[in-house]
C-alpha cells in the first residue's frame, strides 16, 4: 500500500513536541498539536482560551526561542493546537501521531489508550521517547496499533540536528518503518537510521561511550579539561565544543542519567565500567553543576578585569581557574597534515602525552562499536551517520578506523588490551581493507550478516565530490571542475571560508567555457560548511589602503563581468548554496539560472555593514528584481524600499524560505532542498530539467524600470530620519545615500528605463568611491580581526 503522510498530530507540547510540530510545518504539513488542560485557570482568558493556555503557551514560548524553530512565521499557521480532553478525537483526521510527553512509562500508556480509541486503522503511532524501551510501549495494544507502532526518536532542536533514530518493534510493518525512513530523510531532511530497540539505541550508547571513554581517559592519564577540549574538537573533526564544553551544553545531569541508564540496563556490555560515574562528576552534580543551565558545569562565565573569561574546574579539587593554552608536538604535526587520514595518522604516531590518549581513545571507540554489530544495528553505516548527524562528528567511528587502516589497527589494538568483534577479523581474512566502497557513483558498505558489500540505502541520491577524484576535467590552485555525468558538471573551491577572489572568478569563467564547449550544463556549489561567505575581503583592504584605484576597479569589474558570464551562458547554470552564503557568493546565486539552495542558507547582501555596497552585479540585480515586481512598469516605493532596507541593513535570511521572502530567491524558479545530502543531486536534475526543456541564452535587459528623483528623495528622507534618531552615523548615511542612489538609477527626472551595464557602472562607481575612505576601511579591519562588525 502507497502510504501518503499528509497531517501529523504532536502529542506534547513541551521542548521536544513543539518544535518537533515546528519542523513538521517547516516541511509544509499540517499539524494537529495537543497537551493537557492547564492546573490552574487564568481570569482573563476566555473558556476556550484558558483550555488550550498551555499547549498555546508552550508553542509561543517554542517559537520566540533561539535558535528559531520555524523556517519562517509564517509557517505557524500550519499548526493547530487543543487538548487532550476536548481533542483527542481529531487524531482520526491524522496520518501520522507522535508521542513526546514526559519520559514516564505508565503516563505515556495512558496516553496511548486515547490514542488506541480514537485512530483510524493504519495510522501510523510512534514515541519520541529516548529512555523507555519501544516494546514496552506497545504491549497492551491492539493489534494493529502494534503493527503500526516504533520509535521516532527526534535529537534537540530537530531544526538543526539531522539524526532521526526509526526503532522499530518485532511487530512493526516492514512498509510502516520505510514509510518513515523515505518520509524522514526526504520531506525532513533528516539522516534517517534504523536502530534495534537496545538501550539509549545507537548514537546516545556510542555518543556517551564516547564522553565517559574520554572522561576516564582524562582522568587516567592526568589531563586537564582544556587539553582535552583542544584534543577532541576540530582538530578531529567535532564540533567546536569538543568533550567538555559539549557536556555543559547538554546538561551534566543529563549526561550521568544517560551513562547510569546503559550501566544498568546493559549487563553484558564488555565495556560497562566505562558507563560508571566518576567520583568528581558525582560530585560536580550533587553540588548542582549542571553547566549552562546554573551557570556553572565544567566552565564558568566570569568578568575579570572588565573581560569576559571561562575558566575551567581542576577535575582534581573541583576549583576555577584560568588555564594557559596546551600545546603539544602532536597537535602541531596534525595541524601540519594536508588531509584527514594524515591528521588520523599523526594523532596517533607522536611519543607524549596527546598521541598516547589519541591511541587510547580511538582504539577503544573502534573496539567498541565493532562489539555493538549487530546488537544495536545490522548497518555499520547507520553507526557512522548517527555520530555525523546527532553528534556533528565529520566522520563516523568506521570511516575514521578505515582511515587509519583497519589492518594496522588491528593489530596496534593489541599492545592496549583492546579487542574488537569477531567479524572484524573475518573481514581482514578475507582480504578487504575498509568498510566501504565506491563504484560506479554508488557508495557500498560492508554487512557482517553476508560478509560482503551492499549498496548504502539511498546512495543513488548521493553525490560526493571528494569521492569523484577520477572525474576531475580542470582545476586551478583554488578550483576543481568535476564531471558528474548526464552531461553536467560541478565547480567547487576551496579557500578559506570559501571566499571568492581572483582564481575563483577565473573558475567560474573557464568552468562557463568548457560547459559551453563539453557539456549540457554546470552546477557550481561545494561540500565544505559554507557555501561563500563573499569576496575575499583582505585582499579588497590591502588594495585600498594602498588606494590602488586601477586594481580595485579591474577587481570589481572582473566580478561583475564574471556574474554577467553566468547569467548570460549559453548552457544553464544552477547554483546550489549552503549554510553561510554571503556578499559575493550571494551575488553569483542571484545570477543563476536557477538556485537549488538547502533549507539552512543563510543568504544576504552585508556589504554595508565592511562601508561598502554590494558591486558584483548585487545592487544591479535588486533594481532588476524590484523593476520586474512592479506594476504596470510603474515604480513603487515599498518594493525599492524592502531591497533598499534590507540591505541597507546588512539582513540575512534565516532559512532558505526567508531568502524567498527578501526576494533573494524567485518563486517559480528557484527551489529549496530539505536534505542537504540529497541537495548536489537535485541541482543536477535540475539542470538536466532546463535542458529538457529547451533552455535558450536569455538576452541582456535593456527594459529596466527606475524610478529617479521620485523613490529616491523618499529614501533620503528615511535616511536622515535615521541619522536623526542616532540610529546611524554620518558614514551609514554616505554608504545607504549611494545604495539608494544606485537602486533609483541615479538622479534621474522621471522613471526611466535603462540597462543592466547602465546600473553596472552605477553600481560600481559607488563601490570606488567607498572602498578607499578611512572609515570604510576600519570596517574591513574590524570584520577581518575581530570578526564583528564596527559602526563608525
Amino acid at each position: 500500500m502507497k502510504r501518503r503522510i499528509q497531517k501529523v498530530a504532536v502529542l506534547g507540547a513541551g521542548i521536544m513536541g513543539s518544535r518537533i510540530a515546528c519542523h513538521l510545518a517547516n516541511a509544509g504539513f499540517a499539524v494537529l498539536l495537543l497537551d493537557r488542560l492547564p492546573d490552574a485557570p487564568a481570569e482573563s482568558l476566555s473558556a476556550s482560551e484558558q483550555r488550550n493556555r498551555l499547549v498555546n503557551d508552550a508553542l509561543q514560548a517554542s517559537v520566540r526561542s533561539k535558535p528559531a524553530p520555524l523556517f519562517s512565521n509564517h509557517r505557524l499557521r500550519l499548526i493547530t493546537t487543543g487538548n487532550f480532553s476536548d481533542d483527542m478525537p481529531r487524531i482520526a483526521e491524522c496520518d501520522w501521531v507522535i508521542e513526546a510527553i514526559v519520559e514516564n512509562l505508565d503516563i505515556k500508556r495512558q496516553l496511548f489508550d486515547q490514542v488506541d480509541r480514537y485512530r483510524r486503522q493504519g495510522t501510523i503511532v510512534s514515541s519520541n521517547t529516548s529512555s523507555i524501551p519501544i516494546h514496552l510501549l506497545a504491549e497492551g495494544r491492539s493489534h494493529d496499533f502494534q503493527q503500526h507502532f516504533c520509535g521516532t526518536h527526534f535529537f534537540n532542536p530537530p531544526r538543526y540536528l539531522r539524526l532521526l533514530e526509526i526503532i522499530p518493534t518485532p511487530q512493526t510493518r516492514p512498509d510502516v518503518v520505510e514509510t518513515l525512513m523515505h518520509f524522514g530523510e526526504l520531506f525532513l531532511g533528516k539522516e534517517t537510521v534504523r536502530c534495534k530497540d537496545t538501550p539509549a539505541f545507537i548514537a546516545n550508547r556510542i555518543g556517551v561511550f564516547s564522553v565517559m571513554h574520554i572522561f576516564h581517559l582524562t582522568e587516567e592519564l592526568g589531563l586537564t579539561v582544556d587539553e582535552v577540549d583542544l584534543l577532541t574538537g576540530p582538530l578531529i573533526g567535532r564540533p567546536k565544543s569538543a568533550t567538555f564544553r559539549t557536556a555543559d551544553i547538554i546538561g551534566l545531569d543529563t549526561l550521568v542519567q544517560v551513562a547510569r541508564l546503559v550501566y544498568e540496563r546493559c549487563p553484558h556490555d564488555e565495556a560497562r565500567d566505562r558507563f560508571r560515574v566518576p567520583q568528581w562528576l558525582e560530585h560536580m552534580v550533587r553540588n548542582n553543576w549542571l553547566g549552562d543551565k546554573t551557570g556553572q558545569g565544567f566552565y564558568r562565565k566570569e568578568k575579570q578585569n572588565g573581560l569576559t573569561v571561562y575558566p575551567s574546574v581542576d577535575l582534581n579539587t573541583l576549583q576555577y581557574s584560568l588555564k594557559p593554552k596546551p600545546s603539544f608536538a602532536t597537535v602541531e604535526a596534525m595541524k601540519r597534515a594536508a588531509s584527514w587520514q594524515q591528521v588520523l595518522q599523526q594523532a596517533t604516531a607522536g611519543t607524549d602525552k596527546a598521541a598516547d590518549f589519541y591511541r587510547k581513545f580511538f582504539y577503544g571507540l573502534f573496539a567498541y562499536v565493532s562489539r555493538r554489530i549487530p546488537e544495536i544495528s545490522d548497518e555499520l553505516y547507520w553507526v557512522d551517520a548517527a555520530m555525523q548527524a546527532g553528534f556533528g562528528w565529520q566522520h563516523g567511528p568506521f570511516a575514521a578506523w578505515e582511515a587509519l587502516g583497519i589492518r594496522q589497527v588491528r593489530a596496534a589494538m593489541e599492545a592496549f588490551h583492546f579487542t574488537p568483534a569477531e567479524w572484524v577479523d573475518e573481514l581482514l581474512r578475507r582480504g578487504h581493507e575498509s568498510f566501504y566502497r565506491f563504484e560506479q557513483s554508488k557508495r557500498y558498505c560492508y554487512d557482517v550478516s553476508t560478509q560482503d558489500y551492499r549498496p548504502v540505502t539511498g546512495s543513488e541520491h548521493l553525490i560526493v565530490l571528494e569521492h569523484r577524484s577520477d572525474h576531475e576535467v580542470w582545476r586551478n590552485s583554488a578550483c576543481r571542475l568535476v564531471d558528474l555525468g548526464d552531461g553536467v558538471v560541478n565547480l567547487e573551491w576551496n579557500t578559506k571560508m570559501n571566499t571568492i577572489g581572483s582564481e575563483v572568478l577565473e573558475g567560474v569563467n573557464k568552468a562557463i567555457e568548457l560547459a559551453e564547449q563539453n557539456f549540457e550544463g554546470l552546477v557550481i556549489s561545494n561540500q565544505g560548511e559554507n557555501f561563500s561567505a563573499g569576496a575575499n575581503l583582505a585582499l579588497i583592504l590591502m588594495l585600498a589602503m594602498e588606494q590602488d584605484y586601477d586594481e580595485l576597479e579591474r577587481a570589481c569589474r572582473l566580478f561583475q563581468q564574471t556574474s554577467m558570464r553566468l547569467r548570460y551562458s549559453a548552457v544553464p547554470v544552477v547554483v546550489a548554496p549552503h549554510q553561510l552564503t554571503l556578499g559575493g557568493g550571494c551575488e553569483l546565486a542571484l545570477h543563476a539560472d536557477s538556485v537549488v539552495a538547502a533549507a539552512e542558507t543563510y543568504m544576504g547582501l552585508v556589504e554595508v555593514g565592511v562601508g561598502i555596497i554590494p558591486a558584483g552585479g548585487g545592487t544591479k540585480e535588486l533594481a532588476v528584481r524590484a523593476s520586474d515586481a512592479f506594476t504596470d512598469g510603474i515604480p513603487e516605493l515599498p518594493i525599492v524600499q524592502r531591497f533598499f532596507t534590507n540591505t541597507a541593513m546588512g539582513k540575512v535570511s534565516g532559512s532558505a524560505e526567508e531568502a524567498f521572502e527578501m526576494g533573494l530567491l524567485r518563486v517559480g524558479i528557484d527551489l529549496y532542498c530539505m536534505n542537504r545530502k540529497r541537495q548536489l543531486f537535485e541541482a543536477k536534475q535540475r539542470v538536466l530539467e532546463l535542458v529538457r526543456r529547451g533552455y535558450v541564452r536569455a538576452q541582456p535587459r535593456q527594459d529596466i524600470r527606475v524610478a529617479g528623483r521620485t523613490v529616491l528623495a523618499a529614501l533620503y528622507a528615511g535616511i536622515e530620519t535615521m541619522v536623526y534618531g542616532k540610529y546611524a552615523s554620518e558614514h551609514d548615511r554616505l554608504i545607504a545615500r549611494k545604495l539608494a542612489y544606485v537602486l533609483c538609477g541615479g538622479d534621474l527626472t522621471a522613471t526611466t528605463s535603462v540597462s543592466e551595464q547602465y546600473l553596472l557602472d552605477l553600481e560600481r562607481e559607488a563601490f570606488l568611491s567607498l572602498v578607499t575612505t578611512r572609515k570604510s576601511m576600519e570596517r574591513m579591519q574590524s570584520i577581518l580581526n575581530t570578526g564583528k562588525p564596527l559602526r563608525n
